[in-house]
């Protein structure tokens, strides 16, 4: 399974490792990058440097700018590397006589940014530990993301042009989010499941002598629950509607969990059969026709009391409602809050996303945003493919 050159090393381990030390070196790596390396090691098997070489580069390397710093990680780690390859020597505590470049070494790493970038088992468990963030990062980041998004992950929507955001559009469509779910009161049968089937397992029993050899288990049934997006297209939020009402988009086309969709501005518009066309661009276009007031001022509160008292405010109870604005209102924050507090009795879960959210240091200075967030359950940024990543998992976790 592995080659000469690297006989007896964990190869995921190896592979975690460089990757984290080219990151440090200033090269951008997917997120699938290791397990590309790792499969590409196994089927290039590498016998000698070069083929090592080749191997990573065409894994790990996505742009040309990045060839450069690659090079040099590569050559500061595997230059004049002899102690540690063979399987004897991975039994001791040996480091490599070869100390990376300064620039190069992670903060604070210490004993771990000395040695050779591949480790034992129980040495790549204990790397981990002492380097939690860089594995909190890398697991935040989408599956199954195309390349040149996944190098962007990190970048705030407003750098991206409409042909971008409309490709992250059709790539959150094709993608499957996990919405959230509910339990039922009917159940389903379940080898796993807690509950005895007793009227099952006695109708089973008579074909044994009427003794209950197999034990009928059942589990409750689960059921997607109503998702309900409310998108603030207001002038502060021009930068940011565009993603959202492709999100929006998204989850209308999944029927299965009912979902609900508004936009507002200073007044409130359902979109959810406009954005339910196979179409993206005629949905849009059209979101766009029948959303008069976008990129106007803002009635949040207004707004938030018309979907609560119109006729589709009973598709609230026991949903998740997903509120997309930064907190701007011209209404009083008073309103706001009394209007929040039905909505939370009302809701199952509440989600705010603010995108404003991501500066550093930031405080709720608006009036009505300090008013909604003490009810709120979640408060998300959202303003980068790893924020709506963090938003599906919050969603699938309800």
């Amino acid at each position: 399974m592995t080659a000469s050159l690297l006989r007896g090393v964990d190869l995921a381990a190896f592979a975690v490792a460089l990757v984290h030390r080219l990151r440090t070196g200033g090269v951008t790596v997917s997120a699938v990058g290791s397990g590309r390396l790792v499969e590409a090691m196994h089927v290039l098997v590498p016998v000698v440097r070069s083929q090592l070489y080749w191997a990573a580069r065409l894994s790990l390397v996505s742009r040309a700018e990045d060839l450069p710093a690659f090079d040099a990680v590569f050559d500061a780690v595997f230059a004049d590397a002899v102690v540690g390859l063979d399987p004897p020597s991975l039994k001791r505590n040996t480091t490599s006589p070869v100390a990376p470049a300064p620039s190069m070494a992670p903060a604070g790493s210490g004993q771990d940014g000395e040695g050779l970038p591949w480790t034992t088992r129980p040495t790549s468990v204990a790397a981990a530990i002492a380097e939690p963030d860089d594995f909190r990062s890398l697991s935040a980041l989408p599956d199954l993301m195309p390349s040149w998004m996944a190098v962007r992950a990190d970048e705030p929507f407003e750098r991206f042009d409409s042909d971008e955001l409309r490709r992250i559009g059709a790539w959150l469509e094709s993608a499957e989010a996990r919405w959230p779910q509910r339990r039922t009161l009917r159940r389903r049968r379940h080898p796993a499941g807690r509950r005895v089937d007793l009227r099952e397992t006695i109708r089973a029993s008579r074909t044994t002598g009427w003794e209950p050899l197999r034990v009928a288990r059942t589990r409750a049934r689960l059921r997607r629950r109503r998702v309900v997006l409310v998108c603030d297209v207001s002038g502060s939020m021009q930068p940011y509607a565009a993603v959202y009402l492709h999100l929006m988009r998204a989850a209308a086309m999944h029927r299965r969990s009912r979902p609900e969709v508004f936009a507002f501005a200073t007044t409130l518009t359902r979109l959810t059969a406009v954005l339910s066309h196979r179409s993206a661009e005629v949905s849009l276009a059209r979101a766009n026709e029948k959303v008069i007031d976008r990129y106007g001022g803002t009635r949040l509160a207004r707004s938030i009391g018309a979907l609560l008292g119109g006729s589709h405010g009973h598709a609230l109870r026991g949903a998740v409602v997903v509120i997309a604005s930064d907190g701007w209102d011209s209404d009083p924050p008073e309103l706001l809050q009394r209007e929040m507090v039905r909505l939370r009795r009302r809701a199952h879960l509440v989600v705010w996303l603010n995108p404003r959210a991501a500066a550093p240091g930031y405080v709720p200075l608006a009036g009505s945003m300090a008013a909604a967030l003490p009810l709120c359950d979640h408060f998300l940024p959202a303003h980068t493919l790893t924020g709506l990543r963090e938003l599906f998992d919050v969603l699938a976790g309800s």
